[in-house]
């Protein structure tokens, strides 16, 4: 089957999610995320792209970001890339392709869909096994959301913000979301949407990106197509 093209759209926001060749790690220690996260922070300073949320697992990470052009997603994504697995052979002394192919990213409807991507991408590590909860979990974006720590990553998105109006509101209100674990299916529904390129949204935002392109914007329905009544 042909691979769709990735849809990026300026001003929204999107899901990216990148893992490592064969499921092999990507972090080996905490140097190798500070170096991430520094690596990070240039090259969306460098493609002016908002990073609202994201957690670094062993061997893959997630991120919500909103690019101010279509294609400053893609670059920095390829500016990261470079110079993080440059980084990362020359330290490990390793050659070759660290990431499993091309990023996946998904774009997002504004409005529900966004906070709870950020439930998911925090709530990672509560999906180990043993689980490690979001809030003591030292390499995602929860412990900013919260007022742990002060993060110069991130940009705070207008949804989180909306969630109160003193920083106190905020982080209560953050951490009650937080602390309500996702069902599977929404798990399922954010990770199949960026996996596989579908964006997510209502049935008009849906229409409203597809009479924009020719790109399928969700999957076809499954079995064959009603027969028609004459």
């Amino acid at each position: 089957m042909a691979r769709l093209p990735r849809l990026a759209v300026a001003g929204l926001s999107h899901h990216v999610i990148q893992r490592g060749h064969n499921r092999q790690p990507v972090f080996l220690d905490d140097a190798d995320r500070h170096a991430y996260l520094g690596a990070l922070r240039e090259a969306a300073a460098l493609q002016r792209v908002a990073v609202h949320a994201y957690v670094l697992m062993d061997d893959h990470i997630h991120l919500l970001v909103t690019p101010p052009t279509a294609e400053a997603l893609s670059k920095m994504l390829q500016a990261l890339g470079r110079r993080y697995v440059s980084a990362f052979n020359r330290r490990h002394g390793r050659t070759g392709t660290l990431w499993e192919g091309r990023f996946r990213a998904t774009v997002l409807e504004s409005g529900p869909h966004v906070l709870t991507c950020m439930r998911y991408i925090e709530q990672n590590p509560q999906r180990l096994i043993p689980p490690t909860a979001a809030t003591d979990y030292p390499w995602s974006s929860a412990a900013h959301h919260l007022g742990q720590r002060r993060d110069p990553l991130l940009t705070g998105h207008a949804l989180y913000w909306a969630l109160g109006n003193t920083p106190f509101e905020r982080e209560l209100a953050w951490r009650s979301l937080l602390d309500d674990a996702l069902g599977s299916a929404e798990v399922q529904a954010h990770t199949d949407s960026a996996l596989k390129g579908w964006a997510l949204g209502s049935g008009a935002f849906l229409a409203s990106l597809g009479a924009t392109t020719e790109r399928r914007m969700a999957p076809r329905p499954r079995g064959r197509p009603p027969r028609a009544v004459v």
